[in-house]
């Protein structure tokens, strides 16, 4: 497995937003997810956006972080806020997410982010498990879904 940064418009990118928009909106009945994402929020030093790909150059993961500080949608001063975390459906289980994930945090943390947040939904548990069990903690809400009830938001301390 080979992870590369790339940037958001990358076409690899947007194949894999697709497929995870398209997987947002099976679960939750609507058009997908609908934070306003820039291509720049995932420029270096600010933030990254990185594919996995696998023996055949074939993109089966992605996830990105981009910086964040106090707002009015609740984020904080040195926030890095991960987003499009997602590995397509045969690649799952494979310990995927963890290598992006743990990869985006050394990233962030390299950058002087001092916290990672991030927003998932009550009906993604296979996420909430993977943050979990990175050391993830419930948050205050923050964000655009942040007055949605199947809003869920977790921390980590870099």
């Amino acid at each position: 497995m080979i992870i590369r940064r790339v940037r958001f418009d990358h076409p690899d990118a947007v194949k894999l937003n697709d497929e995870v928009q398209a997987e947002y909106a099976e679960r939750y009945g609507d058009d997908g997810d609908a934070t306003v994402l820039d291509t720049r929020d995932f420029d270096p030093p600010h933030g990254v956006y990185l594919i996995a790909y696998d023996e055949f150059d074939r993109p089966v993961a992605t996830g990105g972080w981009r910086s964040r500080d106090r707002n009015e949608e609740g984020n904080e001063d040195g926030d890095a806020e991960l987003k499009r975390m997602f590995v397509i459906a045969e690649m799952r289980g494979r310990g995927l997410a963890r290598r992006i994930l743990t990869a985006l945090e050394e990233d962030a943390r390299a950058a002087g982010r001092i916290r990672m947040v991030l927003e998932t939904g009550s009906k993604q548990p296979e996420a909430i498990a993977l943050y979990t069990a990175s050391g993830y903690e419930p948050c205050a809400k923050f964000g655009y879904y942040r007055h949605h009830e199947e809003s869920r938001c977790f921390a980590k301390r870099l």
